[in-house]
């Protein structure tokens, strides 16, 4: 709830809130740093499987990371932008319910990368506001890699296992702010919800045995607050 309640205050707040300062225009380009932090929220699977037959359990958690999150926004009009996001990789554990019988609760790990291109609004766009709403919506890309199956899997089943999370495309939408403190220099506040599935399989080096668990809903809650600006 109270992800929902951030995300409505971004876009209410800011938008009756305003003073004199320099207008974004088309033609602006908007650089912005800071943390960002990856919040996987209602995490599920398929049920896991071992060679085909159901085990009873499924992915049940992956753990937030904060990294260095980087924006980009070229405004198209006065109120109409072209935003990318960028980030240093993401580091997550990833937790499965109904294996603690085998002594497993950790599965695996991985890294990714989720970059994310929007079309924004900006409905101050052109005005001379320090507050500069947008909304937005666009199109996810997220890849996997360095995925390790974990330490407590391998010693129940007793063999070595190579762990491997197909990529995701996703929609996105997004809602933020900027406050200008300058012409030039924007605090930045911004959340974004991203649409992350992918089917992740374990596969035994000595055996050839497959552990798989389709459809894993990932579904982050992206924040990131920094500092911003307008060339």
């Amino acid at each position: 709830m109270k992800k929902y309640t951030l995300l409505a205050a971004i876009v209410a707040a800011s938008s009756v809130l305003s003073g004199p300062a320099m207008a974004r225009e088309a033609g602006d380009i908007i650089v912005r740093v800071g943390a960002a932090t990856v919040d996987p929220s209602g995490v599920d699977s398929d049920e896991i499987t071992l060679n085909g037959t159901g085990l009873d359990a499924e992915v049940s958690s992956i753990d937030s990371n904060t990294q260095l999150g980087l924006t980009v926004t070229w405004m198209a009009t006065d109120k109409i932008g072209l935003d990318l996001l960028a980030a240093t990789p993401f580091d997550h554990d990833i937790r499965a319910d109904g294996l603690e019988g085998l002594g497993i609760r950790k599965v695996g790990e991985t890294s990714h990368l989720p970059p994310t291109l929007s079309v924004q609004y900006h409905p101050m766009g052109g005005s001379d506001a320090n507050f500069q709403p947008f909304v937005g919506v666009g199109l996810n890309y997220t890849t996997f890699f360095d995925e390790d199956a974990s330490k407590e899997l391998e010693t129940s089943l007793g063999e070595k296992y190579d762990l491997d999370l197909e990529d995701s495309w996703g929609l996105a939408v997004q809602a933020g702010v900027d406050y200008f403190v300058t012409d030039n220099i924007a605090l930045n506040a911004t959340v974004w919800w991203i649409d992350i599935e992918t089917d992740a399989t374990l596969k035994g080096k000595d055996t050839g045995n497959k552990i798989k668990a389709d459809s894993v809903d990932i579904d982050p809650w992206v924040y990131m607050v920094g500092i911003g600006y307008k060339f």
